[in-house]
């Protein structure tokens, strides 16, 4: 009964590493929420600031500046809602909980900033056409404080940008808005000096090609987590072969290895065990332990079987040199 019990089993991470990084991973959370909340309040107070200004002092600079604080305002409400969403309990039908709406978030936030992009270049291309006059004195004024204010908020989220991809949708939001700020103060102090308006919409074709570039990451370790490829640093034959190379292992096959959100990696696959390996759970408590110590790797799944019968067909097995198998594989290096 024993050996049968012990031809498949299915294991999960230690509990109590479990809960020490569950504790890690919520404390994380908790700090990205307070600076997300912070900088929301601070885009959102400015943004009232600049519309009450703009209807006073009759300025439509004012009133144009406010409409790009307005879409920095809701990406950082994208942002913090999906953490809030991403708290909800997991369900029969969602078995990781709702983790990943951080990534939905950021994928949005970066196909909002390509828009946005967009949408300056068009104009800037009219612009250059037939050049508007610009009062250089109040777009210079403008654009310090934005700048200002946009240096703020992204020193605030600058440290947890690697952290979390929904952050760092948040941060190159503003970062874009600081450098538009930054190129529109220049353009200004260039037009007061010269009078050459055409340094408006020239400005704006450079911000737009830094937005691009910097949001072009973004987007793609966005599709990456959601179509679930090997996390980014992360070299699947490295593990392969870290497994096998392990005491008691024979075979490694079906090895899967994803992201569930940007900070939190999982891992499944089967492991044929050695006939003379008698101990399975301590082969599975050291398997457990490398993948965390050397990968970060804190979700695993690892089946352990006592056989080959169950890999007939199986996904790219890897045999240990030397051993004995039923089947023809290949030797790992």
């Amino acid at each position: 009964m024993l050996a049968i019990v012990r031809l498949v089993t299915a294991w999960q991470f230690h509990i109590g590493d479990t809960n020490t990084l569950m504790h890690e991973h919520t404390h994380d959370h908790l700090k990205f929420e307070r600076r997300l909340a912070i900088a929301l309040v601070i885009t959102a107070l400015y943004m009232v600031a600049e519309v009450v200004g703009g209807l006073v002092f009759n300025s439509l600079a004012l009133l144009a500046d406010a409409g790009h604080m307005f879409s920095d305002m809701v990406a950082l409400a994208l942002a913090w809602l999906a953490f809030q969403f991403g708290k909800r309990a997991p369900t029969a039908t969602h078995t990781f909980g709702f983790r990943r709406t951080e990534i939905l978030a950021a994928l949005l936030n970066g196909l909002i900033l390509w828009a946005i992009v967009a949408v300056i270049c068009y104009e800037a291309v009219h612009r250059l056409v037939s050049p508007p006059a610009v009062q250089g004195g109040g777009m210079l004024v403008v654009a310090l404080v934005g700048l200002g204010v946009n240096l703020a908020m992204a020193a605030l989220l600058f440290e947890s940008r690697k952290d979390n991809l929904n952050i760092r949708g948040a941060f190159l939001h503003v970062s874009a808005d600081a450098f538009g700020s930054l190129g529109a103060g220049v353009a200004g102090a260039i037009i007061i000096i010269t009078g050459a308006n055409w340094v408006d919409p020239f400005a704006s074709f450079l911000i737009g090609a830094l937005v691009l570039s910097s949001s072009w990451g973004l987007v793609r370790d966005s599709v990456q987590i959601l179509m679930e490829g090997a996390p980014a640093g992360l070299n699947i034959r490295e593990i392969e072969q870290t497994l096998i190379q392990e005491q008691g292992v024979c075979c490694i096959y079906d090895l899967h290895v994803w992201s569930i959100t940007s900070d939190r990696h999982a891992l499944s696959a089967h492991v044929v065990l050695a006939e003379t390996e008698p101990d399975h759970t301590a082969v599975l408590k050291r398997l457990n332990g490398l993948l965390w110590e050397r990968f970060r790797i804190d979700h695993t799944t690892l089946q352990l079987e006592a056989t080959h019968e169950m890999r007939a067909g199986a996904e790219g097995p890897v045999c240990r040199a030397g051993t004995t198998c039923a089947l023809n594989d290949r030797v790992a290096q």
